[in-house]
């Protein structure tokens, strides 16, 4: 449901009242004294925050892409208003916040909105942590009874001057607001009341009761005290500076904010373009009425969302009920202290710096970005420390994205294995050109390139390497798992600069089949090599076996080129496996589990023999093998389903079929087949073209899976549905999977794209 709808149902109408109303009644609540310390901080009539209050809930709230998103001041915007107060006046200020609303809803028109997303976290957070220690610097000094000075800078100077004046009464109601502020919440009974709001009361009832000596909030008037906007006179390029950075600032918070929103509720998600059109009507609304800049804010939305919102209304009454109580009640805003709206801004602005977001980007690498931006922010200025913040997040990306690791190794007598990981540009061409001149000629090297981008200057000064290696003796054995930069630029074909996943042309592959580097022919190209041994411009290709490396060449590949890439899986898991299946399949040799059910590790807990077959409870001989196999995989393991999968072609089921090999224990293995080749022969033949061979493959998958349920425990489970049975069959000419569903396998669909 939205606001704009035509018709709310009887339904939607109990939502509101149940939930939106409460909700709005908080979230007024916490707006009010958050939009004076604003208005305070920004050196605004005290009015415009209330203004800024009501045109963000009512406007923004009706028209923005978001049901829970509440927008009014934001104290990230308060250094900005500050000096455009200082350097145009507050009624040309008005103006610019009027025209930098006209070029948000122009940007929302352009549907850009997602660009905002590209800025960088760490510059927003840094940004507003720099906001923060600014305005707790500022406030500071109204709390100890003295006036703020121009910069952070100054304030930090003047500071012990200020703590040492006497300034009792301004620094005991500022201590008591902020003891308030931290006791409030800490208390469950109390929560209802937001505690921004019961400090001010208390700060307010305190000054009343002791008639200390404080300043006092000047709303005289009301709304009708504010003004009008008024043209700002001086330098036209920085009047649009103006104009652009409180249009920037106020929508990539307000779009961040809104982002974040998402995270908050269940309903509808949200529409950044809507909600930066909603931000620049707001703006231009409340910036002709004589309001502060409007921008969507963090402690309300999550305020509203956390007190049950359930749809925009929430929002818009919130601003309702700002616009009456300031009508109705502008007398008792009148009491509150300055001192004390000071205090609420200080412990605000220690909140801004948010330890949070510190650690989160830790663990990025961006915490240079967020403390070199705060920085900026609090000794030179807000824009200037943006902008340095972006300049840096802006390096420091392009560094990541041309970082390079150069790895050089000896791997035995006259063999040295050289890895280069990352983007090899221009920029790595020193480093690569220095670890590869401690090789010595005539050298053995395994040259592993796990590349995402190569530029023709790296491509020159490796093969130049290459060729000169080369015509010294040496010999060099060039793998690329992720992509064929240098293969391709030796052959003339484009690439393109991506992330490419790692090749698949090795991992499934039997030892002979792999593919085997290609020789370069004279001119220094590659030469492809065929099944047929002859030289085709096809490639992949599949070579002709040429000899099968033993086991441990194999696990040395496993070692050079998967070990990097699964090990921070294996070591999560190295404790305590969880799978989630019991997989009973023949131990044929072509039959891989994890490559026709495309699982990895942890997936299986895998059972193979002779014919996928399980002796009945209690059969003869007895075999505790795979027994307790079973056993353990449901009583400890705690699977939920046991697949037995057969093949076809099997060499048992053949055996069944004719005559047993003269082999003892193979001839007392099989006798566990008998029930299936019983089975079989009293089964009608199908209608399909399968041999005898395969119908019993198949057939013998259904006994077994029968057998499994001679095992009282299996039974027990299967009974309770806490424990599944399947089966499948696997065609290994056709590379299918079939299914059994009631007694018949059907093929696997194959998920077809285009």
């Amino acid at each position: 449901m939205t606001i704009s709808d035509d018709t709310i149902s009887p339904r939607d109408w109990k939502s509101v009242l149940r939930h939106d109303v409460p909700a709005s009644l908080v979230v007024f609540l916490v707006a009010v004294p958050l939009s004076l310390g604003i208005a305070v901080a920004s050196g605004a009539p005290v009015a415009a925050g209330l203004v800024a209050a009501v045109v963000g809930g009512v406007v923004a709230g009706a028209l923005g892409g978001s049901v829970v998103q509440v927008s009014g001041p934001a104290a990230g915007l308060s250094l900005v208003v500050a000096e455009l107060v200082h350097t145009y006046g507050w009624r040309a200020t008005c103006a610019i916040t009027v025209m930098a609303g006209l070029l948000q809803l122009a940007l929302g028109g352009l549907k850009v909105a997602r660009a905002a997303l590209g800025v960088s976290p760490a510059v927003v957070h840094g940004m507003l942590a720099g906001v923060g220690v600014v305005i707790a610097l500022s406030q500071l000094h109204i709390v100890l009874g003295g006036s703020p000075q121009r910069s952070a800078l100054e304030n930090v100077l003047e500071l012990p001057a200020q703590i040492l004046d006497n300034h009792t009464h301004a620094v005991m109601i500022g201590v008591l607001t902020i003891g308030v502020l931290l006791v409030w919440s800490r208390i469950p009974r109390l929560r209802a009341v937001p505690a921004p709001l019961a400090a001010l009361m208390v700060a307010t009832l305190t000054a009343a009761v002791t008639g200390w000596d404080l300043t006092k909030v000047d709303l005289k008037g009301g709304f009708s005290s504010v003004q009008g906007p008024l043209m700002p006179q001086g330098d036209w390029h920085a009047i649009a500076g103006a104009v652009l950075l409180v249009a920037l600032l106020a929508g990539v918070e307000s779009l961040l904010t809104c982002v974040a929103s998402n995270r908050l509720h269940d309903g509808p998600r949200a529409d950044l373009d809507r909600e930066l059109t909603a931000q620049g009507v707001a703006n231009a609304v409340s910036g002709a009425l004589g309001g502060l800049p409007v921008a969507g804010v963090v402690v309300r939305t999550t305020t509203n969302a956390r007190a049950g919102a359930r749809s925009r209304w929430s929002t818009v009454l919130h601003g309702v009920w700002v616009l009456l109580f300031t009508t109705a009640c502008a007398w008792m805003i009148a009491l509150i202290p300055l001192e004390a709206l000071a205090a609420l801004l200080l412990f605000i602005g220690v909140q801004m710096v948010n330890l949070g977001h510190v650690r989160n980007l830790r663990s990025h690498r961006e915490m240079p970005v967020y403390f070199v931006t705060m920085a900026g922010v609090v000794l030179i200025g807000l824009a200037e420390g943006v902008a340095i913040g972006l300049g840096l997040a802006a390096l420091l990306a392009l560094r990541r994205l041309a970082w390079v690791s150069v790895d050089v190794r000896q791997a035995g007598e006259r063999r040295w294995r050289v890895v280069v990981t990352g983007s090899l540009t221009f920029l790595g061409v020193p480093r690569l050109t220095e670890a590869l001149r401690g090789i010595p000629a005539g050298a053995a090297v395994e040259l592993d390139l796990h590349l995402d981008f190569m530029d023709n200057a790296a491509f020159e000064a490796l093969h130049a390497w290459r060729l000169q290696h080369e015509r010294t003796g040496g010999a060099i054995d060039v793998d690329e798992p992720h992509g064929e930069w240098y293969s391709a630029a030796i052959d003339g074909v484009r690439l393109f600069p991506a992330r490419i996943p790692p090749r698949h042309d090795r991992w499934w592959l039997p030892w002979a089949y792999r593919r085997r580097p290609r020789p370069m022919d004279a001119a220094g190209s590659y030469a492809v090599i065929g099944a047929d041994g002859g030289s085709h411009d096809d490639v992949p290709v599949v070579c002709e076996p040429q000899g099968v490396p033993d086991l441990l060449e194999g696990t040395r590949e496993f070692q050079r080129r998967t070990a990097p890439m699964v090990r921070p899986l294996l070591h999560r898991m190295a404790r305590k496996q969880s799978p989630s299946h019991l997989f009973i399949t023949c131990a044929d040799s072509r039959i891989v589990p994890n490559i026709i059910t495309a699982s990895g590790p942890g997936d299986l807990f895998t059972l193979r023999n002779i014919g996928n077959l399980v002796p009945r409870a209690g059969a003869t001989p007895a075999d505790d093998s795979v027994a307790a196999t079973i056993e353990y995989a449901v009583k400890v393991l705690d699977v939920r389903t046991i697949t037995v999968c057969g093949h076809s072609g099997c060499g048992a089921m053949a055996a069944l079929l004719g005559e047993v090999p003269d082999l003892p224990a193979l001839r007392n293995w099989l006798r566990h087949g008998r029930q299936s080749l019983a089975r079989f022969v009293a089964a009608e033949p199908g209608d399909d073209d399968a041999g005898p061979l395969d119908r019993l493959c198949r057939t013998n998958v259904i006994q077994q899976l029968e057998n499994l349920r001679t095992h009282p425990f299996v039974d027990t489970l299967v009974r309770a549905g806490k424990l599944e049975l399947t089966g499948l069959y696997f065609d290994i000419g056709a590379a299918r999977v079939h299914v059994l569903e009631q007694e018949r396998f059907t093929p696997v669909p194959e998920l077809r794209t285009g």
